[in-house]
């Protein structure tokens, strides 16, 4: 099997333009949710690891700075995500997809490995999902089979909020949850993704901390620390309410099933 990972980032964000290469401990954000992928043991290469952008001159140096890196850049479809890995998957002719937001710097390991790992084990499954880690960490894992059902099925041609859904949230595919492997995973007030500057202290705070070349710290030592550092979590917490609300605002995702007729997911 050829398994890879596909992580969609685009520089012209609303709320925090350029987040992917604003910098937390001297480094690119983007480089270390790159390290923590490249860390996977399923992930062989770093070129296995894909930045999926798109044509947009704005994303220029985002792709610099990705390929500096090692890693691979695909250039597809603006809005359409669904398409742009469609198109990244003919492409690469990956048989597994880990799929991992740009938004989400610290997305974990480990997690990464057991959604992958479930889809080898069995082959009956379309998809693979953590749940109830911290905000931000939890991550997800399709075989390319599922995402020719998805493309086949799908309405919503701009799905760049909440596409993963397809995938995880409709009856389109058949898709394992992966619950925390421990309870000290578990942390329901921390707000670990990138979309405003409030984040980016957080994230700052964090990797300035635990941060050490060529290691990549794991989710017991993320949420102890956190633990230990309530002041922290409390940068960005009063912000998560708002983006949910904001996120149902944007979703709209429609497909056909099994019968012919539309459905509609809601989160």
């Amino acid at each position: 099997m050829k398994i890879g990972a596909f992580i969609p980032i685009r520089m012209d964000s609303e709320r925090l333009p350029s987040k992917a290469l604003k910098h937390a401990a001297g480094r690119p954000i983007v480089y270390h949710l790159l390290d923590r992928v490249v860390h996977c043991r399923n992930i062989k290469s770093a070129k296995d690891a894909v930045i999926c952008t798109t044509p947009d001159a704005v994303n220029d140096p985002l792709v610099e700075a990705v390929e500096a890196y090692g890693a691979s850049i695909y250039r597809g479809d603006k809005d359409d995500l669904i398409k742009r890995f469609k198109d990244a998957a003919d492409f690469f002719n990956f048989d597994i997809i880990l799929q991992v937001d740009g938004d989400d710097p610290l997305a974990d390991t480990e997690y990464m490995d057991l959604t992958i790992d479930a889809l080898v084990d069995d082959q009956d499954l379309d998809a693979a999902v953590s749940s109830g880690l911290p905000f931000g960490i939890n991550v997800k894992s399709f075989t390319r089979a599922a995402l020719e059902k998805v493309y086949a099925s799908y309405k919503s041609q701009n799905n760049d909020t909440g596409f993963a859904l397809y995938f995880i949230k409709s009856d389109i595919c058949r898709c394992l949850e992966i619950p925390p492997k421990s309870q000290d995973h578990v942390m329901s007030n921390a707000r670990l993704t990138l979309d405003y500057d409030e984040d980016l202290a957080v994230f700052r705070k964090i990797l300035e901390a635990l941060y050490a070349e060529g290691q990549v710290f794991g989710l017991n030592e993320l949420v102890s620390f956190l633990n230990e550092h309530p002041e922290i979590v409390s940068i960005n917490s009063d912000l998560q309410e708002a983006y949910m609300d904001r996120s149902r605002e944007k979703l709209d995702l429609e497909y056909m099933d099994a019968n012919g007729n539309s459905q509609r997911i809601y989160l």
